[in-house]
């Protein structure tokens, strides 16, 4: 006789149905301070590729809110992160005209859940890239560079979730404080030198907290155009870059 131990159940696949409770559920709790349970925790089938037909949806849900996108978030893009956080690769997500703050007004955190600061360089498109784009040619669809900060929160407890629900939360995003835009113009050599090496310090109440460099951020702030455009080259439900969009560069 062969003793057979009892298998695991297969999760089911994710339907068209679970896609859109979990982009409203994603939705009702942006910026409204409100947490939810991990979504993997409720359908552990959920991937990263899900994690983006969310994000699809969620977008049109807050565009008929009245939000209207104006550029992208990355994140994830220092890969020493990464085994803090579970994930093996940056995400991006959805800035909207309502998430976009000048850097020198105040900004309350009660939207927030669990807001933490990161400083970040911003990048507005000119013209929408190319694939196969060098660092120079990425540069000249710029049209300025600005310092910031992204408020990021976690809508599931604790900053505990998988790299497919921190898709479906739209990239983590909450805010962008974008400082004085600086003209690229006839400095592009110049530019394309400061944004592979500039260094940067973080202070709290005149604290130094953290530092960083230019090439913690994948191969420096141009770069993460030049992933994001590869990831939406392979996403069926989400708009290529365009003119216009500012993209937040990660940390």
């Amino acid at each position: 006789m062969t003793l057979v131990g009892k298998q695991k159940a297969a999760s089911p696949a994710i339907d068209g149905a679970m896609l859109h409770d979990i982009a409203d559920e994603a939705v009702a709790a942006f910026n409204s301070g409100r947490q939810v349970p991990p979504f993997s925790a409720r359908y552990p089938s959920l991937t990263v590729d899900d994690g983006y037909r969310v994000t699809a949806l969620a977008n049109g849900l807050r565009s008929a809110q009245g939000c209207k996108p104006v550029g992208r978030k990355i994140g994830f893009t220092n890969s020493r992160l990464w085994d803090e956080y579970g994930v093996h690769a940056p995400i991006w997500g959805y800035v909207y005209d309502r998430t976009v703050h000048d850097l020198a007004a105040p900004l309350p955190i009660a939207p927030f859940a669990e807001p933490k600061i990161e400083p970040e360089i911003m990048l507005g498109l000119a013209k929408a890239p190319s694939p196969g784009m060098d660092n120079a040619a990425l540069l000249s669809c710029v049209a300025w560079v600005a310092h910031g900060f992204e408020i990021v929160q976690s809508i599931h407890p604790d900053w505990k979730f998988s790299p497919a629900d921190s898709v479906a939360a739209n990239g983590l995003h909450g805010a962008l404080l974008i400082g004085p835009r600086h003209e690229i113009g006839a400095r592009a050599d110049e530019w394309l030198r400061a944004l592979t090496s500039f260094e940067i310090e973080l202070f709290c109440d005149d604290r130094p907290m953290d530092k960083g460099h230019a090439l913690n951020v994948l191969e420096g702030p141009l770069s993460t155009i030049r992933y994001v455009m590869d990831l939406l080259a392979r996403d069926p439900d989400n708009p290529l870059l365009a003119a216009g969009e500012i993209i937040s560069t990660g940390r």
